[in-house]
This record gives C-alpha cells, sequence and structure tokens, in this order.
C-alpha cells in the first residue's frame, strides 16, 4: 500500500536538516561551537574554518570516474552521452558522497527522448525496495524558491508522475516505465539504512570542530607568542605613564632614579609556546584521517620526500576500498536509472531482469605511472602464456586505463 506523498513529505522535512547540515560542513559555512573558557571578549564569535571535510568528500569523488557500461544491450551509453555524461555522473556521486543519497529524475523531453537530471537528498526521498534498490514511490521538489521554499514538486508513482506547482491545480504525466522514475545513487548502503551513510560521518564532523577550536586558540596564543608581556615594579606614583603599545615596540627605554635613589625593575613573562597546539592539530589530523581513510599529507602535514606512485597507493589502502565498494554501490543505481530510461527512449515496459549483463565499468581509482605500466605488461604476457588470450585488450584497458589502438 502506498504511503502517498504527505508521508515522504514529512520523511523528507526529518531528513532535510541532516543533509543541509553536511553541505555547511562541505562548504565550509559550519557554526562552530566555542566552549568560552581562554576566548578573549573580542573573539567570543569569532572562528575559522577548515576544509577536512570536504577533502575526505573531494579525495573519494575524483577518483571515482565512470567509463561505460560493458555488454550494453540497451544502448545506455549512448542516453547518458546524450544527457551530459561527464557532469551527470561526477554531481550525482559527489551528492551522494555528501548526503548519503542523491537521485536521479527521469522524464521525457519535448522529442519524447528521456532526460535526466540530478537531484540532492536535501530534495528527494521514497520508499525503496531493497532487492533492486529501485524505489516503489518517491517524492521530489523540483524547483524552490531562494528561502528553499517548494515552488514545484512531484509524486512518483509506476508509470505515473504527478506535478503540484504553487499555486496551481496539480496535473500526471503518464510512463511506460515499471518504477518511479526516481532513481537513488546510494554510497555505503546497508541492512538498517537502505539510504546509505554519509562520507561526512558524525565523527569527521566532531574532530573539525575540535580542530578549529584548537586553531582558534593558538591564534590568540600567537599574539602572546609575537608580544611576550611585560612588566615594570618599583615605578614610583609619580613617574610619567608611557602609552604601552610605544612602550611594547620601543628598541630603547630609560628610567631614572627618584629622589630616594631607588629605580624601578623591569621583566617580561616567560614567553608562550606555540607547540601545544600544532602538536594538538596534529593528533586531530591523525584521527581524522584514520576515519577517512585519508594520509596526514592529505590534510596539510608534510611527511618527507615525495612518494612514488606505489607508496601513495601503498598508504591509501583504505581509501581504495572505499572506492571499490562505492563503484559496485553507484554502478547499480546508474544502471536501474538507465533502465527506465531506455523504457522511456522506447516506450516499453522492459523487465529489470533482461539487462542482468550489462554492468558497469571504471577507470582504475590510481592511476599506474610508468614503473607500474611495465610490471602490469610483464604480468600479462606471462598469463597470456599460461591461459592463452586470458587477457585481451578491453581486460588491459580496465587495468591501466589507457585506451590502446588495436
Amino acid at each position: 500500500m502506498a504511503k502517498g506523498i504527505q508521508y515522504l513529505r514529512q520523511k523528507l522535512a526529518i531528513k532535510q536538516i541532516r543533509v543541509r547540515t553536511r553541505y555547511s560542513f562541505y562548504e565550509m559555512k559550519n557554526l562552530t561551537k566555542d566552549f568560552g573558557i581562554s576566548t578573549p571578549p573580542d573573539l567570543r564569535y569569532w572562528m575559522g574554518s577548515l576544509g577536512w571535510c570536504a577533502k575526505s568528500v573531494d579525495s573519494l569523488a575524483d577518483r571515482l570516474q565512470f567509463y561505460k557500461f560493458a555488454d550494453d544491450n540497451f544502448d545506455l551509453n549512448t542516453i547518458y552521452q546524450l544527457n551530459n555524461a561527464d557532469t551527470l555522473f561526477d554531481s550525482a556521486i559527489l551528492s551522494a558522497c555528501i548526503s548519503s543519497c542523491s537521485f536521479i529524475y527521469i522524464r521525457a523531453d519535448e522529442n519524447g527522448y528521456p532526460a535526466l537530471q540530478v537531484i540532492d537528498g536535501s530534495r528527494a526521498t521514497g520508499i525503496i525496495e531493497p532487492r533492486t534498490n529501485m524505489l516503489q514511490e518517491g517524492y521530489a521538489v523540483l524547483e524552490e524558491d531562494d528561502n528553499h521554499n517548494p515552488t514545484l514538486e512531484a509524486y512518483f508513482e509506476k508509470g505515473l508522475t504527478t506535478f503540484y506547482p504553487k499555486g496551481e491545480e496539480p496535473y500526471s504525466v503518464e510512463n511506460p516505465a515499471p518504477y518511479p522514475l526516481l532513481v537513488p545513487i546510494i554510497f555505503r548502503p546497508d541492512a538498517k539504512r537502505p539510504f546509505g551513510h554519509s562520507r561526512i560521518s558524525r565523527a569527521c564532523m566532531s574532530i573539525q570542530g575540535s580542530a578549529i577550536r584548537t586553531i582558534k586558540r593558538s591564534e590568540i596564543a600567537a599574539e602572546f607568542y609575537s608580544y611576550p608581556q611585560k612588566y615594570i615594579t618599583g615605578l614610583s606614583q609619580d613617574a610619567e605613564r608611557m602609552e604601552k603599545w610605544k612602550a611594547t615596540m620601543s628598541s630603547l627605554l630609560t628610567f631614572t632614579k627618584d629622589e630616594d635613589g631607588d629605580s624601578p625593575t623591569v621583566g617580561a613573562f616567560s614567553q608562550a609556546s606555540m607547540s601545544p597546539h600544532t602538536d594538538q592539530l596534529k593528533m586531530l589530523a591523525g584521527l581524522f584521517a584514520g576515519e577517512t581513510g585519508l594520509t596526514l599529507d592529505d590534510l596539510g602535514f608534510a611527511s618527507g620526500n615525495p612518494q612514488s606512485a606505489d607508496a601513495i597507493k601503498a598508504s591509501h589502502e583504505n581509501l581504495r576500498l572505499i572506492a571499490r565498494k562505492a563503484q559496485k554501490n553507484f554502478g547499480i543505481g546508474f544502471l536501474n536509472a538507465g533502465y527506465l530510461a531506455a523504457c522511456i527512449r522506447d516506450d516499453f515496459p522492459y523487465e529489470r531482469n533482461q539487462l542482468y549483463m550489462t554492468h558497469a565499468i571504471w577507470e582504475p581509482v590510481f592511476e599506474p605511472d610508468a614503473s607500474q605500466l611495465g610490471v602490469i605488461g610483464d604480468a600479462v604476457v606471462k598469463l597470456n602464456q599460461a591461459l592463452p588470450n586470458y587477457l585481451d585488450g578491453e581486460s588491459i584497458r580496465q587495468l591501466t586505463g589507457i585506451e590502446g589502438t588495436v
């Protein structure tokens, strides 16, 4: 039984705040709580920004480069190429990494050809079918004003899409697709959370907040580090008062004895050290790197000489595993969207199992350098000697990412 558009509106309203919070961290517009313990009143409302959460998303999304569909019996590659595939894939992947799930909205254009549009996770939701990762029904905000109020909503059902323009009567458009024309692109789904998990986890947001407070404390300490506090004892009450900044910057200060022959004593407090702040920031960077599969080099802490391609790949082993898992999840989503687009193109309700042979091919997560190409070449020769024609040109293309001419 369908839940209805009102239920889906309420469901989206609950999730919308979490998604927009993660977008604020990605765009470095998040607000960080200040404990007010060591902050002067003039700096109470000043908080810097830090791009670690954005780095964790971009470092993964930039390595997920879709190549094509293999065994493409329904010519899905052409559908995507005619819908600006380079931008569409990257936009869907980036949005899914931030909000855990993005959506591809499918409709027929004025010529009846399928048109694909990416919608972020704060503007769409639905009831998912776990077996295929398709929606049983869906809801999306297609247009909104500057205050994020919906001006055009859509409710998706099997074979029917109903549009709700603000201030106008709703209208429906029929289609031959056996599923709603709204397809989720999910990052790391599981049985408990079928719409996946965000790359910007709660741990990432907490660690970045601690790092920003550390930077703020280091800014305050830097003032004392640059100009240590000085003091004068034994100064006569009748002595001329010297302006504080002049006394700080002057290269020569003179004090005369008073009528009793006493002279003041000048001293300085010990200079504040920046080391505790830099050490704490590096510790937080290590925690963030462990949470996201990055390295300290990725977060701005140089660890030594430039690394080779093999060393970079080895240090990012966790990131490689995350990327390979994401490729599988995203590949299913793109295949589902292409399947429904083929139904629109051909005006025929194909069965989902007719695409069982079609699968997504991705570019290598780490591009090989010259030395790795040599190793791959030796391995290909030995494998083909043991098993003739075991690796062909397409297999080598997937290993190297280089388009051959044979």
